[in-house]
Parts: structure tokens; C-alpha cells; sequence
């Protein structure tokens, strides 16, 4: 009895010493890998930050001596979320700042105005998230009631989109905009000959470069509660759309000292000093930062009726939007970029600034190719244009989410007929096989559910419209995902590190409350975060 005991400790010690090691053991989990062929697994390893294997829960537990054990109790596991489109530092900004997204009326954009002013009672006032088109008069306000409220304290209050701000008269005799204060690509609007407040894009900068920069302590803590929203979101990397170098160097230390977890991928502006440093140094990669793209800005935002468009705007005849700098700038810019390895991405909105900035990237590219030239938004796109991106392997990056928030108006914009062209997620994909999908936060809501859901059901989150809104441009669940995942990261070039879960890279993955792949429809949205890990460490855990 006594050496039956021997030899069966003998074996069980034997076989723990055979078993291969590895940090983290997940399994009793519905594990999406987003690979090539879709597999679902149950289990999976991890070591030194990354997947070693995946496979079934028997098999894995029978292979692996984990330091550490997750019995994910049944839970969907998918690779984190990679939003391909968004603005982490504008966002971070906006958390120091007048929240005014999902005001009702102008009146109550005020009132928001007028608390935070009075527990902040020194310096700029500063807003943004106001959509008039939410607003039961569904035209600009103007700055009449800002002067009275704030005579001598500036006033910049930022439209959704970021396209069009209001500002007061203090504001405007601090920059000394005139009602000529443009150089093109933007306007200072002008009602009986008085300047009303509003300035749409090139015309913002005049007011933006005199707000005094924030303290630098008070960016950082912003910055890292910017994080915390993102890993409660199950966002795991990001492309922060349009920075400075400056920008960029604090977003570097903050990875390099260990103090930010998330993955970036930044897109630097167009400015001289940028594009000079990028095509010195560039691709640039850092830790968990790459710097390997710059941000061109095509034109402005449908909603500000600044997208450029070919015909008239059915709601304003006579005008049609324009481009924020004329098409020889981008096409010396093209030449430009072309025989180096960063990427050109460009904003895109109307059909005309669509056809422009195609037509420029096809003059350089030639062909085929594997460039990865980018459009932004790529909203409103005539069907005669589409080829482009198929021929020229140009990349159409795309937020499903504005879908859902403009098809309340968007008709009244662009026409019965020509709406039909705009948000065409699934024409664009049948273009270039893949399309990386983002959220434009702080445009929209943090919430990468919000954008799966809004690219297959196409509806808002009350269910409207029942059918969904232009259903034939709807995405599968699997493209969704892929979206925000493994063609994310393609669309940085990346997909050899992350976006799948698969042996080999980075062990970045969330927990899901349910399988949103099978869940019904109706119930997508009620799925919860449970957890979000980044190199196979938890980053966020949902309270208990």
C-alpha cells in the first residue's frame, strides 16, 4: 500500500514538472479569436505578455502549469478593442471642460454654462458636445446670451464635431477676429452684419491659439482618467487622430515611465514641423506607442454643413461646403509621402472632398499596393468613386455610430437620393475586403458596443428606426468584430502583434457579460465589461 503511494505521488509530481509553465491559464470560456477561420476555443495560455496557445479546456489544463488560474465561469472572451478612430487627448481635454452633449435646447446648454462657471470662477469657459440639430429650433445659436451672462470672461464653446464653436465678444476682441479672419476652408458667420459667434473650421484657429495651455499636472490627471474610461470600455488600444509633437512627447512619457497602459497609435497633424519630423523619424515606435501617420483635414463636417459636397445642400441652396485647403496642397503633400513608409489619412466627409482626396492619393499610388493610405469618415461618397479604394487599395477607416446620430437629419442635408451614398459601411468593404471601424470619441460615446451595434442593427440604442436605418449597408457580427479588432490594428499596420488572439501576440482581451455574436439584437447593448486585460494583465475589473 505504502509504495502504491510512492509510485502514484512520483507520477503526479513527474507529470507537474513535464507541463509546460506559463503565467495566466484562462479557460471555461467561449474564447472568439478573430483568426482567419473564426474559431471559437475554450482555453488559452499565457506568457510573458503573450498568447502561447489556444485550444480546448481539457487539453490546455492537461499541457499548462500556470502561475495563475482565471476560470472565466462560461464568459465571452473577444481581443481588446482597438478604436481605429478616435481623439484620446481631445477627449481628455473635454473632461476639464462644460460637458454639453445631449442638451436639449440651447437653453439648457446655458444653464450647464452657467454652473460650471460658477464653481469655476477664473479663466476661459470652456465647452464642447452642443448639436443643434438636437434642439427643437434646429439652427446655430449665437453669442447674445454669452455676452450678457460673461461680459468680460471669454467664452469657446465647441460643436459636437468640432467643426464649428460659438464664441462671445470678450473671446473675439481677446483673438481680434474679424468677420475676414479665414484664409479659406472656413467662415466667420455674419447676421445683419454683425458677427454672430460661430466660426467653422479654419476660422477657430484664430480663437483657439490665444486659450492659455492648461497646467501640466492638471493635463496628466486627465489624461490617465481618460485611461480609466477606456479600459472600463474594454479599450485596449487607440489611433489618437491629429496631435502635435508636443502632444505626443507627454503621451511618450506617460507610456515610457509606466504611468498609461494603453496602446496608441497617433496620427500627427499636418503642420510643417510635423511632417518634416515624421519623414525624419518615422515610422516611430516607442513602447506601446507608434507614430507612423499624419492627419490631413479634406474638408468639414456634415452637420456643421462644412463637408464639402458636389451639388448644393438640399437644405441650403447655393452652397456646398468646402475644402480646408485647396487640392494642389494635398497633392504636393501626396508626393510628398509617397516614396516614404508613413501613411496619408485624410478627413473625408462630402462626396466632392471624397473624389478629391481619392483622385490625389490614386495619381501617387498608381495601383495596387500595400500603403494603406487612409480616409477618415469617408461619409458621403458618390457610387461612381467607390472604385478608387478598390483599385488603389486606399483604406476607408469609418465610425458606424455617426450613422445612427446624423440619420435623423442627415436626409434634410444630402437629399432622398443622395443620402443613399452616405454611410455605406458594406459597399465601401466590398471595395477592399477589410475597413478598420472607430468611434470619433469624444464626437460620439466611448462605448465600442455602441459601434457594433450601430454596424449591424444600424439603429440608435432606444431600437429606432425598426428596420434600421439603410439596412442594405449593415455589417455581419463577424465584420464588426474584425472591425474592431484584427483590421484595426491592420489599418496601423499591426496585425502581426495584436488583434487576434492567437499564439504569438500580445495577450490583449476582454471579458464580455455575454456572447455578442448570438446574443439577440435587442440585448447587444446590455452587455457589460467584465474585465479588459492588456499583455495579459487585468487592467479593469468590474466592481463587485
Amino acid at each position: 500500500m505504502k509504495h502504491s503511494s510512492l509510485v502514484a505521488l512520483a507520477f503526479i509530481l513527474f507529470a507537474c514538472k513535464s507541463k509546460e509553465p506559463a503565467d495566466l491559464l484562462v479557460h471555461n470560456a467561449v474564447i472568439y479569436t478573430v483568426d482567419t477561420g473564426f474559431r471559437v476555443m475554450q482555453a488559452m495560455a499565457v506568457t510573458n505578455g503573450k498568447i502561447v496557445a489556444t485550444g480546448p479546456e481539457k487539453e490546455l489544463m492537461a499541457r499548462f502549469s500556470a502561475k495563475e488560474e482565471l476560470d472565466a465561469k462560461g464568459g465571452t472572451i473577444v481581443p481588446g478593442f482597438n478604436d481605429a478612430h478616435a481623439h484620446f487627448l481631445g477627449y481628455a481635454s473635454a473632461l476639464r471642460t462644460v460637458d454639453l452633449t445631449g442638451a436639449k435646447s440651447w437653453d439648457e446648454a446655458l444653464a450647464r454654462v452657467r454652473d460650471f462657471a460658477a464653481k469655476n470662477p477664473k479663466g476661459w469657459i470652456i465647452g464642447r458636445g452642443w448639436d443643434q440639430n438636437d434642439w427643437p429650433v434646429k439652427v446655430y445659436p449665437d453669442k447674445s446670451a454669452l455676452d450678457r451672462m460673461f461680459p468680460d470672461r471669454p467664452v469657446f464653446l465647441e460643436r459636437v464635431d468640432g467643426h464649428a464653436v460659438l464664441v462671445n465678444q470678450a473671446a473675439i476682441k481677446l483673438a481680434g477676429i474679424t468677420p475676414a479672419s479665414t484664409d479659406g476652408g472656413g467662415s466667420v458667420e455674419v447676421k445683419n452684419g454683425a458677427m454672430t459667434g460661430i466660426l467653422i473650421d479654419n476660422a477657430i484657429f484664430g480663437v483657439s491659439k490665444v486659450i492659455p495651455e492648461a497646467d501640466t499636472a492638471a493635463v496628466i490627471a486627465s489624461i490617465l482618467a481618460a485611461e480609466r474610461n477606456c479600459l472600463a470600455a474594454g479599450i485596449t488600444s487607440i489611433t489618437d487622430c491629429g496631435l502635435s509633437l508636443p502632444e505626443m512627447r507627454l503621451l511618450e512619457k506617460l507610456i515610457t515611465t509606466n504611468r498609461l497602459s494603453l496602446k496608441l497609435n497617433v496620427m500627427l497633424s499636418d503642420s510643417e514641423e510635423n511632417i518634416d519630423w515624421i519623414l525624419k523619424y518615422g515610422p516611430y515606435e516607442k513602447g506601446n506607442l507608434l507614430v507612423r501617420s499624419v492627419k490631413f483635414y479634406g474638408d468639414g463636417a456634415l452637420g456643421s454643413r462644412g463637408a464639402c459636397l458636389k451639388h448644393d445642400y438640399a437644405d441650403k441652396p447655393g452652397w456646398k461646403g468646402f475644402l480646408r485647403k485647396d487640392s494642389a496642397y494635398f497633392a504636393a503633400m501626396a508626393g510628398l509621402l509617397a516614396g516614404s513608409d508613413i501613411q496619408m489619412c485624410t478627413h473625408a466627409i462630402g462626396d466632392s472632398a471624397n473624389k478629391v482626396i481619392l483622385q490625389v492619393y490614386a495619381n501617387v499610388l498608381k495601383g495596387r499596393n500595400d500603403k494603406r493610405w487612409r480616409i477618415e469618415h469617408a461619409q458621403v461618397v458618390d457610387s461612381i468613386d467607390r472604385r478608387y479604394f478598390g483599385d488603389y487599395s486606399i483604406i476607408p477607416s469609418v465610425q458606424p455610430t455617426h450613422a445612427t446620430s446624423d440619420m435623423y437629419w442627415a436626409e434634410a442635408r444630402l437629399g432622398a437620393t443622395r443620402v443613399k451614398t452616405a454611410y455605406a459601411f458594406k459597399d465601401l468593404l466590398n471595395q477592399v475586403t477589410w475597413m478598420p471601424l472607430g468611434t470619433d470619441f469624444p464626437v460620439e460615446k466611448i462605448d465600442p458596443l455602441r459601434t457594433f451595434y450601430a454596424a449591424v442593427a444600424r439603429k440608435d440604442t432606444a431600437g429606432y428606426p425598426a428596420g434600421g436605418f439603410q439596412m442594405e449597408n449593415a455589417l455581419s457580427r463577424q465584420e464588426a468584430l474584425k472591425g474592431m479588432t484584427l483590421w484595426a490594428a491592420q489599418g496601423s499596420f499591426e496585425e502581426g502583434t495584436k488583434g487576434s488572439l492567437t499564439p504569438g501576440k500580445v495577450a490583449d482581451f476582454v471579458i464580455l457579460s455575454q456572447d455578442i455574436i448570438k446574443a439577440k439584437e435587442d440585448q447587444i447593448l446590455t452587455t457589460r465589461i467584465l474585465a479588459t486585460f492588456i499583455n495579459g494583465k487585468p487592467r479593469y475589473k468590474t466592481p463587485q
